[in-house]
């Protein structure tokens, strides 16, 4: 793909961004710029280029990426030593100024897909207590169908809880930023006077302790598939603790919080009072109890 790509200063955010312009003389161009959009826009890991937008005007075709201001590794392996600083010194630099303090509160802008009200309504029937899954700390969630025939679960927000809308904001901002395999899919949400609602994949196996507390579902966990839900949900912890843009500690991992997809794999979900400790903090310190 024919691209030039450039360094600008986004004013109006206050951040760098990298520009990447598609050729206009590339024939091949385009169908790479349409197969680079849509794979970016699913992948999000700390080892992966960030995509921030795209945009298409007339025949311009832009990607925007995060501005990275040291540039590609060959810039250091193939260059001059006395113009360049070694790679090695570069790293063990990077590695002796990173702080691992504490955590912070998530404070990413969200762009996941809002949802109308009467939409939420028409998919639950009006909140029907048959399409009611489950009732939380946070509230109650129902099962759902969009007008696309895609079923859904809808968490709802408990007017009566003080600490919800608390936890709703967290979940929307951390979820928008995680996307792994064994974590459960944030949809999109509905805020409307005193509703505040999150629409996440339907799993249709529930939760875990559905099964393993059950005198009679338990045994349809064989050690075998046991053994691959552990593996899973250790798999989907490596990710938010060492593998994500952020750093991400649960505080109420549970079977409870562990959903099952039709061929049971686990799905961690409930990131409602989960901690972002930022992207270079290796450990953490936290000062009062949590958990539901």
């Amino acid at each position: 793909m024919e691209v030039a790509a450039t360094a600008i200063s986004d004013k109006a955010h206050g951040v760098e961004i990298t520009v990447k312009g598609l050729s206009k003389d590339s024939g091949q161009g385009l169908q790479e710029f349409k197969n680079e959009e849509m794979l970016m826009a699913q992948l999000q890991h700390k080892n992966l280029v960030k995509l921030l937008g795209y945009c298409i005007e007339k025949d311009e075709k832009i990607l925007i990426y995060e501005y990275l201001p040291n540039k590609s590794l060959d810039n250091f392996i193939f260059a001059n030593r006395e113009k360049h600083r070694p790679l090695d010194h570069f790293l063990r630099n990077s590695k002796e100024n990173s702080n691992a303090t504490g955590c912070q509160e998530s404070s990413v802008q969200s762009d996941v897909p809002f949802y109308d009200f009467t939409i939420i309504i028409a998919a639950t029937n009006n909140f029907a207590s048959t399409n009611k899954l489950g009732q939380g700390g946070f509230g109650s969630v129902y099962k759902g169908q969009l007008p696309s025939g895609a079923e859904i679960a809808v968490k709802r927000l408990s007017k009566d809880s003080g600490q919800g809308s608390k936890e709703f904001k967290n979940e929307v901002m951390l979820m928008t930023q995680l996307q792994h395999k064994n974590l459960v899919k944030l949809m999109g949400y509905c805020i409307e006077k005193d509703e505040k609602i999150l629409v996440y994949e339907y799993l249709p196996n529930k939760s875990l302790d559905n099964f393993i507390f059950d005198k009679k579902r338990k045994f349809e966990l064989n050690w075998r598939k046991r053994y691959e839900i552990i593996v899973g949900i250790a798999k989907g912890l490596v990710y938010l603790h060492q593998d994500s843009r952020l750093k991400i500690i649960h505080r109420d991992l549970k079977a409870s919080n562990i959903l099952l997809d039709n061929n049971l794999n686990p799905k961690i979900s409930d990131f409602g009072i989960a901690k972002n400790c930022g992207g270079e903090h290796s450990q953490a310190n936290t000062r009062r109890i949590v958990g539901t």
